[in-house]
């Protein structure tokens, strides 16, 4: 086991990892820019360095000065969280030439999940459905002549793009060359590659993940399903564990088409495949995958009696997964509400300031995941996420209820937050009967515009 981490991250998911590094008798190493000085994970881990200003691509993406952090401090290995570079072929490849291990897939398999169309292709050749799309288009009047192939309503995406950027819905051939330029701009201004494919656009469908696990020992097995569906444009808001659609039966077929298509690559680590389902619950396609621990991990931890940060370190030292994970069995019903630094009246402004009173609930089945407290000063330089709600109970019933107890007993003064607006999605009577799709937040918003 190694016996010292670099966490290559900020926020919540840094915490959370060093603070499984503390029960794995693991020292830990932060890194931080000058915005987070004050920030929980750079308090609790027991070395931090400083690689430079507020900006991301100043600090959390500089590549050189987390290896030379990690080479100074002497750690042995670099947990990468989610986002930033945790998706970045390159990165891992560096910190493997230094010695160091990345926790996480090897940078072979990140390059090839981590472009969609490759993914696809992958998905394409080990028999998980796909829906009906294209390559990779070289402009957007080659795209125009797919789309018209394909059919309308199509869905322009990106082949680099992630957290909702660089997709366009386009339901008339009028508007393609417009929305497939701008999700090319958008592409490559966050990451450097404007290309683009094109898929079928399905109507009204759910947004379903499966949280995938392989080692180096042979074992690759999946730990059921996370509904995703509530979204704001393309970013998730809520998320439960298991889906209110799915049916034991389409749930294996999930499951194992998950695992069969990362037994062909030889997955090692932690990793979420996503797939989009009809509205019916019948049927399933492939959307890409995540090489990397998910926002929304903790649903499928408490629902499976896990730890998967635990894990991808343990994997990632060469041990195999867990013997009692091996054969864990869900239990009860799990829903995270992402806690964003915003005002939800007001077209979601991200909302920084200094956070006067900081009172997050508790009880039987709640759980809260944060880096911020009483006197934080939340940065504009970062995502608004700053805190994740977790409740568990024995039934989803219960899980609602309990989630609505909690919300309303969240108190944080100075900023505003989305919590007023995620009580009034989970007492909705369509959240409730589990009738929503990935558009419904869209469709809610137009209706109480007045």
């Amino acid at each position: 086991m190694f016996k010292r981490v670099l966490v290559a991250n900020r926020g919540e998911i840094a915490l959370r990892i060093i603070r499984a590094c503390r029960e794995l008798g693991i020292e830990s190493v932060a890194v931080y820019s000058e915005a987070d000085v004050d920030s929980m994970h750079v308090q609790l881990a027991d070395q931090a360095v400083c690689i430079g200003p507020a900006p991301g691509r100043e600090s959390y993406l500089k590549m050189d000065r987390i290896i030379a952090a990690a080479e100074i401090t002497g750690a042995e290995a670099i947990h990468p969280g989610y986002g930033f570079l945790s998706e970045n072929a390159r990165f891992a490849e560096i910190c493997a030439s230094s010695g160091l291990a990345f926790i996480g897939p090897s940078a072979e398999v990140i390059s090839m999940m981590g472009d969609k169309a490759t993914a696809r292709a992958t998905a394409v050749a080990n028999g998980v459905p796909v829906t009906p799309g294209s390559d990779i288009v070289p402009d957007a009047e080659a795209g125009l002549e797919e789309a018209k192939r394909i059919g309308f309503p199509v869905m322009i995406k990106a082949t680099a793009g992630g957290g909702g950027r660089g997709m366009r819905p386009c339901f008339h051939e009028d508007e393609f060359l417009q929305l497939f330029q701008a999700a090319s701009n958008e592409a490559a201004a966050a990451f450097g590659n404007g290309s683009c494919y094109l898929e079928k656009l399905v109507i009204e469908p759910h947004h379903v993940e499966i949280q995938i696990l392989g080692d180096s020992h042979g074992n690759f097995m999946h730990l059921g399903e996370r509904d995703c569906s509530m979204q704001r444009r393309n970013q998730k808001i809520i998320e439960e564990c298991p889906s209110p659609l799915l049916t034991p039966e389409l749930r294996a077929r999930m499951g194992e088409a998950s695992v069969n298509l990362i037994r062909s690559i030889g997955y090692q680590n932690a990793g979420t495949i996503e797939y989009l389902v009809d509205a019916k619950g019948e049927h399933f396609y492939f959307m890409e995958m995540n090489t990397r621990i998910q926002v929304e991990h903790p649903v499928t931890e408490e629902v499976m009696g896990c730890e998967l940060i635990k894990e991808q370190i343990r994997i990632a030292a060469g041990e195999p997964i867990s013997e009692h994970l091996l054969n864990a069995t869900p239990r009860g019903h799990s829903i995270e509400c992402r806690i964003n630094a915003e005002d939800p009246y007001n077209s979601f402004a991200p909302s920084p300031g200094t956070i006067d009173l900081w009172y997050a609930p508790g009880g039987k089945g709640v759980r809260v995941d944060t880096h911020v407290y009483s006197g934080y000063t939340v940065p504009p330089h970062y995502d608004s996420m700053i805190a994740k709600l977790i409740v568990t109970a024995s039934t989803r019933e219960i899980a609602i209820a309990r989630m609505k107890r909690a919300l309303g007993e969240f108190t944080i003064r100075g900023i505003k937050t989305t919590i007023p607006f995620q009580l009034e999605i989970v007492s909705h009577p369509d959240f409730i009967n589990g009738t929503y799709d990935i558009g419904w937040v869209g469709r809610f918003l137009e209706e109480r515009k007045p």
